[in-house]
């Protein structure tokens, strides 16, 4: 980093990230090849801000969804970003990179730190891109008693629907938990005893 600026491989002066995202969509429209390394660079930079690096990255997937997997990847794992960022991140690799997203859902779904909200929609997204994915997900909300009753209940039903076998150790989790809810205890325990 320089003082007034950061200078490129280029050697051209930018003055922020913004300058930077705008100087590799122009690459783009010339120097395709060399734009996704500099989309690349920017989504994988800690120091830039968070929505410049989704951006750099949702670019970088329209000219090359093979190089986005790994660029979302490290924006997913990354706890110093926003969680919507993050699970923006993971959710645009989903149709181009499926080993990349499940591995970036996991890491937010299993992250405490994250909202659980944000968690479940990262279960979600795990379901989508396989079912037997989501299982690790849903097993580690529905077992968090950080996190809300419902959002648990939510958890263990998206894990039943994608593996119902694997099923019984979130609800068992959920029952014998004295801190949640009467109504959602006893429908945890109505799952387990389901035929």
């Amino acid at each position: 980093m320089l003082a007034g600026g950061w200078r490129g491989e280029t050697g051209l002066m930018y003055e922020g990230d913004e300058d930077r995202l705008d100087a590799a969509e122009q690459l783009a429209e010339y120097d395709p090849h060399t734009a996704v390394e500099a989309f690349a660079a920017i989504a994988s930079d800690h120091a830039v801000g968070d929505e410049v690096r989704l951006s750099a990255a949702e670019q970088l997937a329209d000219l090359d969804p093979r190089a986005a997997g790994p660029v979302g990847l490290a924006i997913a794992h990354d706890k110093a970003v926003g969680d919507e960022v993050r699970l923006s991140a993971a959710e645009l690799i989903a149709d181009g990179d499926a080993q990349s997203a499940t591995q970036a859902g996991l890491a937010i779904a299993r992250d405490g730190a994250v909202g659980e909200e944000v968690r479940l929609s990262a279960a979600e997204l795990l379901a989508d891109v396989g079912p037997q994915h989501a299982a690790p997900a849903c097993l580690a909300i529905a077992r968090d008693e950080a996190v809300g009753d419902e959002v648990r209940l939510s958890a263990a039903e998206l894990l039943e629907a994608a593996d119902p076998r694997a099923a019984g150790p979130a609800w068992l989790a959920i029952a014998r938990d004295e801190a949640v809810g009467d109504e959602v205890r006893r429908s945890a325990a109505e799952h387990l005893v389901a035929p």
